[in-house]
């Protein structure tokens, strides 16, 4: 089965009406209607694109894409029931690939998503190794070298250990504090953020270190 498309309406007729037309053009679709489902189905789902609708239950669009955008490049179309919220989408660099304006036709959608893909999907993936180099207290990928505090260093090199597992904030306390201070799980979000920031540097085709929604965080 191919990757899904995923469609995120609150809508029910506009969700399946895109359905219909996307599957119609050939691709595997799959439909939440809560905006607080999504992460919890991305941390157990691949998705190939997201439509996302702006005004959900549970969780908000630009919420979604910010939290998305964490952790993926994965493509997103965001949906919008008036236009001047695109300007203001725009103004939040939501870090959406694109905006649809309701109301819409089917086809015009199916022709967005075609294109997103085309753009993104032709993008030749980079085959550049991310290193970590413990004698040399060095990560590094296509001639790239990272600076990075010891904590960052301990942080990825903890995580890159068990690729797959999930560990929670608690235990990458435990793991990069040597100590044993107290800190709060803040701090660890905040070492996590700029870790993965210096890694946007390096030649890879994506972020290794993915954020499990409600649980901690994973190495890729």
């Amino acid at each position: 089965m191919n990757t899904p498309i995923l469609i995120v309406e609150d809508e029910i007729k506009i969700a399946e009406l895109m359905r219909d037309y996307l599957i119609r053009d050939g691709y595997e679709v799959e439909m939440l209607h809560r905006g607080d489902e999504v992460m919890p189905w991305l941390n157990q789902h691949q998705a190939r694109l997201i439509l996302l609708d702006l005004m959900l239950p549970g969780l908000d669009g630009l919420s979604i894409c910010r939290e998305v955008r964490q952790n993926s490049n994965l493509p997103i179309i965001m949906i919008t029931a008036r236009v001047e919220e695109i300007d203001r989408l725009l103004g939040l660099s939501s870090g959406a690939d694109d905006y649809i304006c309701k109301p819409f036709s089917p086809r015009e959608v199916c022709a967005r998503v075609a294109a997103v893909l085309r753009r993104v999907e032709d993008k030749p993936a980079s085959q550049d190794k991310l290193i970590i180099d413990e004698d040399k207290y060095q990560v590094r990928a296509g001639g790239k070298v990272l600076e990075l505090t010891a904590l960052e260093f301990r942080l990825i090199t903890t995580l890159a250990k068990h690729p797959g597992r999930v560990y929670s904030r608690n235990q990458l306390m435990e793991a990069i504090y040597t100590d044993q201070r107290l800190v709060s799980e803040r701090t660890i979000d905040s070492h996590v953020k700029k870790l993965r920031k210096k890694l946007e540097i390096l030649p890879l085709a994506e972020n290794p270190i993915r954020s499990i929604y409600g649980v901690g965080y994973k190495f890729d």
